[in-house]
């Protein structure tokens, strides 16, 4: 690591930028993407009890037929983090949508649940490293007064996601448009999707930061040059003196201040897995357990899964004004009381009411970490350390119904939300005592190495100052 003065760079250069058009339409871009992968993951909660009929599935093939998509994320997100720092983020989320969308398609036509397993985990391949990624891009692109909440507007757009696999599961799953049934069409609808969130990204620049960060300096300086132009008169770049990771080396994430940041965040993904992932993708089951028919389940999911993006939205206000840490802290807590009292309710109005009181916290959650997770690492291994702690939550998610459905059925619903209840008050306590602070700071200061100031040196005797 090394100390410099960066009086123009590209960091700076784009810290002082407004926002511009090229700002909003990454932002929309990134968001119709992550539409996607939102859609996927939900998908499997929303089609599980159908598909356990359909291909008259027993306990442990529904377990490994949910489980297939979120170990698929897990690889993805290790492999597509690590591409985005050596090949660039541009790359990386086009090649994840692209194997996503393929997948998706070839899904629709499974002849049986090794063929629908096997899609399902390729797909989650593609798809797995689209959230760390989005974060990654947006953060290296955004100037700092904005990034909270032009990240949270993505969100917003793709949670949109949710509630669209719950209303079209329950349109299209008791029909069969054109002889074809109606779950094989929701796979259509997500190949087709992503194809053209494909084409729309291919006219989205490469991270300047990342440029700058691999030596590739001239292209940095054209990207950032057309982002001035659209944004006319500008004030001189405000010149930082930094600490830089001048290689993408890993054994940089396991330095100071970054070892304590790679430990938080390894714990935090394992944990609000359980509370995030956890009642998302059990939700439509855990109605089913408490013995709603399976159409009506899935009419209370889709009334539930509106509280995703109305939560994201709630957060739009405040991402910029909180500090971040105190938003993840406080909306993990939040949950963790919705959640019980969701397992606990027997009312129908109460278990709708809670379930979207539960989404909606989550949400203001899950904006609050997607922001907070790419501020906190350097621009060199920014990719990886997002995508390979993120990929944590999804091997936890695909561990998950291994546990939590036997769990579901040994003891039912209630125990299941307390064990989720106290993984969210860990979370909180994991960010509350390892979290930095970050809100409206530059990432070239939030990822400063802090060394101590030299001792002065002795006075020697006999000498007058």
């Amino acid at each position: 690591m090394s100390t410099a003065s960066a009086p123009a760079t590209v960091a700076a250069r784009m810290d002082r930028l407004p926002i511009t058009r090229k700002h909003r339409l990454a932002t929309v871009a990134i968001g119709l993407g992550l539409f996607f992968d939102l859609y996927e993951i939900f998908l499997a909660g929303v089609l599980g009890t159908v598909l356990q009929k359909n291909f008259h599935l027993g306990k442990s093939a529904l377990a490994l037929l949910l489980a297939s998509a979120f170990l698929g994320m897990f690889v993805g997100a290790l492999v597509m983090g690590r591409l985005a720092d050596r090949l660039g983020r541009r790359r990386a989320f086009l090649l994840s949508l692209g194997t996503y969308s393929l997948f998706s398609l070839l899904g629709a036509f499974s002849t049986g649940p090794a063929m629908l397993v096997v899609t399902r985990f390729v797909a989650g391949v593609g798809i797995g490293a689209e959230p760390p990624i989005s974060d990654t891009y947006l953060g290296d692109l955004l100037p700092p007064k904005h990034r909270g909440r032009y990240t949270a507007w993505a969100y917003t757009l793709a949670f949109l996601g949710v509630p669209a696999a719950g209303f079209l599961g329950r349109w299209l799953v008791p029909a069969a448009p054109l002889g074809f049934a109606g779950w094989r069409w929701m796979f259509v609808f997500g190949a087709v999707g992503a194809l053209i969130v494909f084409a729309m990204r291919t006219a989205l620049p490469e991270s300047p930061r990342w440029l700058e960060s691999v030596g590739r300096t001239r292209e940095a300086e054209a990207v950032v040059a057309r982002f001035e132009r659209q944004a006319g008169p500008l004030p001189e770049p405000v010149p930082q003196a930094v600490t830089r990771t001048e290689t993408g080396r890993l054994a940089n994430l396991f330095v100071p201040p970054y070892r304590r940041r790679t430990i938080m965040m390894a714990v935090f993904h394992v944990l609000q897995t359980l509370g995030y992932y956890g009642f998302g993708t059990l939700v439509p089951i855990v109605l089913v357990a408490k013995g709603f028919p399976v159409v009506q389940s899935l009419l209370f999911t889709a009334l539930t899964y509106l509280g995703y993006p109305a939560g994201s939205a709630l957060s739009l206000p405040v991402v910029e004004r909180v500090e971040r840490k105190f938003l993840v802290l406080g909306s993990a807590l939040a949950m963790g009381v919705c959640g019980l009292a969701f397992g606990l309710a027997s009312n129908t109005t109460l278990i709708v009411a809670f379930g979207f009181l539960y989404t909606a916290a989550s949400n203001f959650f899950s904006n609050a970490y997607h922001i907070y997770q790419a501020e906190i690492f350097p621009t060199a291994l920014r990719g990886t350390a997002t995508s390979g702690t993120y990929s944590l939550s999804r091997l936890a998610s695909g561990v998950m119904p291994f546990v939590l459905l036997p769990l579901l059925n040994s003891a039912g619903a209630g125990p299941l939300f307390a064990v989720v209840a106290a993984a969210m008050v860990l979370v909180a306590l994991d960010i509350a005592v390892l979290g930095p602070r970050t809100t409206g700071r530059a990432l070239e200061v939030v990822n400063t190495a802090h060394t101590p100031a030299p001792a002065p040196a002795p006075e020697r005797k006999g000498v007058r100052r």
